[in-house]
């Protein structure tokens, strides 16, 4: 280990991004972050989510970029998972990293969406209440447990114009088309890791990082494929590694496939960003408020 996270890691952080960016990198590694939520609109709104927690007397504080987002001050996710408002599904837990590509994907009424790799849902429910309740989304996850817990977190939340395919996304036929993608890719975390996770050594290795990368690939190459010709897709992760990100949109750049749609950086202004070498992309660093995370609006050519 190196600073707490394992060497191959550390390594691949300097390469990518030299010493000092990536010491702000393990410098959030270490942060604790605010739980964040987002009022679920198709079952209530913002000004009635935050009149409930102004009679609780808890402190909260509104995101810039996103009008139905919050960040709790000193509230814990137990406080939070007590309230009438969690329970019936009126708010969502979710970080603000992974708010941002559905916002980025900007879900439209009647459009066919296809999520690829949907569960638990927090983005699958957020696309829906973004195109107020008028999308039609499918959405994929490949395992039957992760499966019902999309499908229970869809119904608690009245998402009820998505259809689960409990299917790996990349076996789907190719006679299937669809208007915008979300290709929240699996990945290996590498945005979100903890320096305090005692089996960080174990669990993040370079094989992990190899195999998310084939996967994304494979994915990617579907996701084209699914895609209408013109229409526009999301790529995001989790990830800050090039392995899992610019180098896989790179391939099929080249290859003259796809195009990047350029995304306004300049709305996250609390965010540090991070050096992308696919320009327009958003490569967001851990922090004190986010998540590690990567995303790019591309269109089909």
């Amino acid at each position: 280990m190196i600073n707490h996270i394992p060497e191959f890691l550390y390594h691949l952080l300097i390469k990518q991004y030299g010493e000092n960016m990536t010491q702000t990198i393990i410098d959030g590694y270490s942060q604790k972050r605010p739980l964040t939520l987002r009022a679920n609109t198709l079952k209530a709104n913002i000004q009635n989510i935050k009149d409930t927690f102004d009679s609780l007397d808890f402190t909260y504080k509104d995101v810039s970029w996103y009008k139905d987002a919050l960040i709790m001050k000193n509230i814990s996710e137990e406080q939070i998972k007590h309230l009438e408002i969690y329970k019936n599904g009126e708010i969502y837990l979710q970080s603000l990293s992974s708010m941002i590509p559905p916002i980025i994907l900007s879900p439209k009424e009647n459009e066919n969406i296809l999520d690829m790799a949907a569960a638990p849902g927090g983005k699958t429910t957020q696309m829906l209440a973004i195109s107020q309740n008028k999308a039609f989304i499918t959405a994929c996850e490949k395992n039957k447990i992760r499966a019902e817990r999309l499908q229970y977190n869809l119904n608690k939340q009245d998402a009820n114009r998505v259809n689960v395919m409990i299917r790996d996304a990349r076996q789907l036929d190719d006679f299937f088309c669809f208007d915008k993608i979300l290709l929240d890719a699996p990945c290996s975390g590498s945005g979100t890791i903890s320096i305090f996770d005692k089996k960080l050594e174990s669990t993040f290795t370079e094989n992990l990082v190899n195999r998310s990368a084939k996967v994304q690939a494979d994915l990617l190459k579907k996701a084209i494929t699914l895609l209408k010709p013109g229409h526009e897709m999301v790529y995001s992760t989790c990830s800050i590694l090039s392995q899992e990100n610019e180098t896989i949109l790179q391939k099929f750049i080249d290859l003259k496939q796809i195009e990047v749609l350029p995304i306004d950086v300049s709305v996250f202004t609390n965010a540090i960003l991070l050096p992308s070498s696919i320009e327009g992309a958003l490569c967001i660093c851990p922090s004190d408020l986010y998540e590690g995370f990567f995303v790019a609006k591309l269109r089909k050519l």
